[in-house]
């Protein structure tokens, strides 16, 4: 089965997010607007025990973090997808490299932590829209506390499996 790990922001901010995603984001209907903290890997039925004691241990160990968003950004012209840009900080860091520290080098990618808002459009829309988002202001912060460990369903969909408090033994 397919799993992957994420942090989900305030609704104030998925509300924020989901106003650009519902037009401009193909995965709008499969996941609600997250941060990415272990893409998409396969777990067999009997790694998942040991996986879920892996990211407990790891989410103890780690503190509530600060997430800040300061502008909206774009993988251009690596791809056309447009993000709310995250800023980068220790904890952040260090628990997606704890979180990814089990992949091989070739399949680690750099982390460049974000909130996906629109992807798979035409260089037409991907322009149009960047340059709408880069006239606004925009800037929020919160504490993020849990992190979710998530799986897809056979229609792509994906629903959390479990939650991991951060800094807390369970």
């Amino acid at each position: 089965m397919k799993y992957g790990l994420a942090c989900f922001p305030s609704k104030q901010i998925q509300d924020m997010a989901n106003n650009y995603r519902k037009r401009y984001d193909t995965h709008y209907l499969w996941i609600p607007p997250h941060v990415t903290l272990k893409p998409p890997y396969e777990l067999k039925e009997d790694q998942l025990e040991q996986e879920m004691q892996r990211i407990q241990t790891i989410s103890s160990k780690t503190p509530p973090f600060p997430l800040t968003i300061y502008k909206a950004d774009t993988f251009y012209p690596k791809e056309n997808k447009i993000f709310f840009k995250i800023k980068p900080n220790d904890i952040l860091l260090s628990l997606y490299e704890a979180l990814n520290e089990q992949q091989n080098s070739k399949e680690k990618e750099e982390f460049t932590p974000h909130l996906t808002i629109g992807q798979d459009l035409t260089n037409d829309e991907h322009f149009d829209v960047v340059d709408q988002l880069k006239m606004k202001d925009i800037h929020h912060e919160e504490i993020i506390d849990q992190i979710q460990l998530l799986y897809q369903l056979e229609d792509k969909c994906w629903t959390v499996y479990e939650t991991f408090h951060l800094g807390k033994e369970e």
